[in-house]
């Protein structure tokens, strides 16, 4: 069996060299296309706050947080206070934030392997800029749907989170709320941390920097795979956008606002896209959680989830929304 395995790799691998070879054109175009997001996109979007969310953990910020929000967490998600610093900074930066922002503090001993898996699970947002600028005014052309694409992809997220409250839930923090003590938290923590100001930030750099370079790579090769994909099905060109968006998100919903169809549907399938995030945003969470043991299919379960919660709100909601 392992053999026929690499056999079949082999061949595959020999297939796509193939492709690259003789449908040079369009591969170009992709690759050129993923620099182009990773350019105005992501590395916009992103590098700053990698770079802060390092420094912040250094400093004891989600010492700070998990103190004041312990009661919140617990009684909403069944989940330590230390873990609001990753739902509030996924919530402004994005995917795959999350993920470093949840190998950091796992790496760091602050939470669980089951507590790591489940606050991924549930953080998984796209990055509010990216949804208000470039979904709805960029390729839909119609601000008035970017903040109800921008509620429903979050509520559901949030539903998400609630239903997975039984998932392995933390024991309940007795340490009282208090603004003192979380100060005295986040003091010690920085204090314990033996490399001065200069070394956090350039370590920080260096580590924001290669990682940005891994989504990078995994966007563009998830964009040659859909150009091939392109080139040797005929599918319905809406099938086939939606398709694309599943594999990689940016191009899917292009691909997506270009059809004619609907507004509505077009809302409710580019809603569902975001909420799944594609996976290439799902390699990209896993490649940085390579060197952990933080599981992935709970990852995935909870994004088939959020796709079909949030694109049911969209389907609510759209009429109402569009009326007011």
């Amino acid at each position: 069996m392992q053999k026929c395995i690499s056999v079949f790799l082999m061949f595959l691998l020999l297939f796509i060299g193939y492709e690259i070879l003789t449908e040079s054109e369009s591969i170009l175009e992709s690759v050129g296309f993923s620099l182009n997001v990773f350019k105005n996109n992501i590395f916009p979007s992103l590098f700053p706050f990698f770079v802060l969310s390092n420094i912040l953990i250094k400093c004891g910020l989600p010492e700070f947080m998990g103190i004041l929000s312990q009661g919140v967490m617990n009684k909403f998600f069944k989940i330590k206070g230390v873990c609001a610093f990753i739902f509030f900074m996924s919530i402004i930066s994005g995917n795959p934030a999350n993920a470093k922002y949840t190998r950091e503090l796992y790496l760091d001993g602050k939470i669980d392997k089951y507590e790591a898996t489940k606050i991924l699970c549930f953080t998984c947002f796209s990055n509010p800029l990216f949804i208000l600028g470039t979904v709805s005014l960029l390729f839909l052309n119609n601000k008035d749907v970017g903040l109800l694409i921008l509620f429903c992809h979050y509520i559901g997220n949030v539903f998400v989170g609630l239903g997975m409250r039984r998932y392995h839930p933390s024991k309940k923090e007795n340490e009282k709320i208090s603004l003192i003590k979380a100060i005295n938290e986040m003091h010690k923590k920085r204090i314990s941390n033996k490399d001065s100001l200069g070394e956090i930030i350039t370590n920080s750099l260096v580590t924001s920097i290669n990682t940005l370079l891994l989504i990078l790579g995994v966007i563009t090769t998830s964009l040659v795979i859909t150009t091939i994909i392109d080139n040797i099905l005929n599918l319905n060109s809406v099938f086939q956008s939606v398709l694309n968006g599943f594999i990689e998100m940016t191009q899917g919903l292009k691909y997506i606002s270009l059809e004619a169809i609907p507004l509505k549907v077009k809302c409710i399938l580019t809603v569902m896209v975001l909420s799944f995030g594609g996976f290439s945003v799902h390699m990209q969470i896993m490649s940085i959680l390579s060197d952990t043991d933080i599981k992935y299919l709970p990852f995935l379960c909870a994004r088939i989830c959020h796709a079909i919660i949030s694109s049911l709100l969209m389907y609510i909601l759209f009429d109402l929304w569009m009326n007011l």
